[in-house]
């Protein structure tokens, strides 16, 4: 019998269970883990590094990278940000850094701190880790002194216990039992992923980035019956838009930019089978009329010199010659001879560059999803269940994500954080 039993052994469960150990030493407390690894998610992030948080303090701004939960996180933060989550780190010796995007990462640049720091405080307060403990069972029961509880049945073992926190990420199996016991699940889709895109402008130059402006356009576009005249009347819409470095990958797409567009538009891309287009702007500051003017000044001051090795704007260098040779103007071309249709293709190419997406990618190994428990089910005063009393919810378990960057992480550490004081006020 244990007074609370955690399911989930990643970045929620354990920190839950700290919070909980530290607030009420003299509870029992454990962690069910389905795999025979601990923390695998936190292993990976950031590319082995852990992106613990990010640098952004004020509740309000932190809300705004969370394209699901954004209105129901502004409490929680403003009971636990990313202040606290420096300050936990900082107290076990773990002292973060900031790097120039804002993402928070330890000092070691290694993510086996912070998995060690967890393992250590775990130990140190009694907790414990049953590995192998897939759960098959999730039923309410009656315990003695007429209280209310638990039973949690795994493939080994059944335990009972007077608290339960979920934090199994989108785990379909648990998603399921929780479905069973009455809880609405809003279904699961993709939200961190890269674009795959086969384009000759693109082909050839991996490794380029450079800052620029993403639109995806209205579906209505790749209806191949629709008329040319509704296409080119909808294709000046945009469903998405997003701006931020953008990445050339052996695939397609990727970066900061293309990452908002997939956590923004995780439901809208699910519905298009991630077959859509999108416009490219590589110079954001520019309008296509824009360009046009300064075309016109540089076709008279760089006559002689030709357009391939006359790099008019802030763009990378082989970006510039792929776009160039895509607007029919050779490697011989001077700028006194491009004609202005040449010129046009140009700088339609540099701000309208329409590109055709035909599937995703994972991003990294950080695989993050959509969906989970329905958050007018919650109450997050507490994050406990409002259908189930005695049951509390933590990390991405609940309908929750958020762009790349630590805030994932950051929602999971708030979330622990509150549950602990909610379950601990209750003993």
């Amino acid at each position: 019998m244990f007074d609370v039993i955690v399911i989930g052994g990643g970045a929620a469960g354990f920190y839950t269970a700290i919070h909980i150990a530290e607030a009420k030493p003299h509870l029992k407390i454990a962690i069910l883990e389905r795999g025979k690894d601990v923390l695998g998610k936190v292993k990976v992030s950031g590319g082995g590094r852990c992106n613990v948080t990010h640098a952004e303090f004020d509740p309000r701004e932190l809300t705004k990278n969370y394209p699901r939960g954004e209105k129901e996180l502004l409490g929680p933060f403003h009971t636990y940000c990313s202040g606290d989550t420096v300050g936990f780190f900082e107290e076990r010796g773990i002292t973060l850094k900031i790097e120039s995007d804002g993402r928070m990462f330890p000092e070691s640049d290694s993510s086996q701190t912070i998995i060690d720091c967890f393992l250590g405080e775990a130990d140190r307060l009694g907790i414990k880790i049953l590995k192998h403990s897939a759960v098959t069972e999730i039923e309410s029961i009656s315990l003695e002194a007429n209280k209310e509880g638990w039973k949690i049945t795994t493939i080994k073992h059944v335990y009972e216990c007077e608290k339960v926190v979920v934090a199994t990420g989108s785990s379909p199996k648990i998603w399921k039992l929780l479905e069973k016991l009455g809880h609405s699940m809003v279904s699961a889709v993709p939200s961190l992923f890269t674009f795959n895109c086969k384009d000759e402008r693109i082909s050839g130059i991996p490794g380029v980035s450079t800052v620029a402006q993403v639109e995806v356009f209205e579906k209505q576009v790749y209806q191949s019956k629709v008329t040319t005249k509704l296409k080119s009347m909808n294709s000046k819409s945009a469903l998405l838009t997003s701006d931020g470095p953008l990445l050339v990958t052996h695939w397609g797409l990727s970066g900061p930019a293309i990452l908002k567009l997939s956590a923004w538009g995780a439901r809208l891309l699910s519905d298009m089978n991630y077959r859509f287009k999108i416009r490219v702007n590589w110079l954001p500051e520019y309008s296509f009329e824009g360009l046009m003017g300064l075309f016109s000044e540089i076709k008279e001051i760089e006559a002689k010199k030709t357009v391939l090795r006359t790099k008019a704007v802030e763009v990378p260098r082989r970006l510039w010659i792929n776009l160039v040779k895509a607007s029919t103007i050779s490697e011989t071309h001077k700028w006194a001879e491009v004609t202005k249709v040449q010129l046009e293709k140009l700088a339609r190419q540099l701000t309208e560059c329409e590109l055709k997406i035909d599937g995703k990618s994972t991003f990294k190994e950080e695989f993050v999803t959509a969906g989970g428990i329905d958050l007018k089910e919650i109450n997050f005063k507490t994050y406990e269940s409002k259908k189930l009393p005695g049951m509390y919810f933590a990390g991405e378990v609940i309908d929750v994500d958020a762009i790349t960057g630590g805030f994932n992480f950051q929602n999971a550490w708030t979330g622990g954080y509150i549950v602990a004081q909610a379950i601990a006020n209750s003993f």
